[in-house]
C-alpha cells in the first residue's frame, strides 16, 4: 500500500498569479529576520530533524549522531575540533562517541545537550535507534531471538497444566 504525502503544496491550492505573490511576500518577510533570528531557526530545523528520526518507523537511512552534530557545526560555522576543546576533550575521543564507537556516557550526553539546546534524551535515542536498526538489517540475529517470544511461554504454561 502506497503511503500518501500529507503535505499540502501551494500549487494544489492556488493558481499561479497567488502562489507566486505568496512567494515573494515570504521572501520578503524573511529577508527582515536578524542574524540572530535566523540563526535559531537554522538550530531548531536541524532539532526538528532529530525529532522526525527519532519518532519515525522505518527510517530511509540511517542518521549517526555524528551527522546531526556535523548539522549543527556547519550552521554554527565551526569544527568537530573547536567543538571538542569547548567540551574539554581529545577530538579522537569526542570522535568516537560521535560515530558510535563508544556509547554516550553521562558527561557527554549533557554536553550535547547543553550544546544543542536539546533533551539529553534525544541523544540517547537516536543511539538507541541505530543500534536497533543494525539489529533489524542482520535477519539471523532477529529470528534467533523468536524462541523469546510469550507465545512460547504460553504454550509451555499450557502444556503444564
Amino acid at each position: 500500500m502506497k503511503k500518501r504525502n500529507k503535505e499540502m503544496l501551494p500549487e494544489s491550492i492556488w493558481e499561479k498569479g497567488k502562489q507566486e505573490k505568496l512567494n515573494e511576500f515570504i521572501l520578503s518577510q524573511s529577508s527582515k529576520q536578524s542574524n540572530e533570528r535566523i540563526l535559531r531557526n537554522e538550530l531548531l530545523s536541524i532539532q526538528y530533524k532529530i525529532e522526525d528520526y527519532i519518532e519515525s518507523e522505518s527510517p530511509r537511512k540511517k542518521i549517526s549522531i555524528h551527522d546531526f552534530v556535523k548539522m549543527y557545526l556547519q550552521v554554527l560555522n565551526s569544527t568537530q575540533k573547536n567543538l571538542a576543546d569547548l567540551f574539554e576533550m581529545q577530538n579522537s575521543n569526542l570522535h568516537k562517541y560521535l560515530v558510535g564507537e563508544r556509547k554516550l556516557n553521562q558527561q557527554v550526553l549533557m554536553k550535547l545537550s547543553a550544546f544543542s539546546h536539546t533533551n539529553p534524551e534525544y541523544w540517547l535515542r537516536i543511539e538507541m535507534k541505530n543500534e536497533l536498526l543494525e539489529i533489524n538489517k542482520e535477519k539471523n540475529i532477529r529470528s534467533e531471538y523468536k524462541k523469546y517470544d510469550y507465545r512460547n511461554l504460553s504454550s509451555r504454561t499450557l502444556k503444564a497444566s
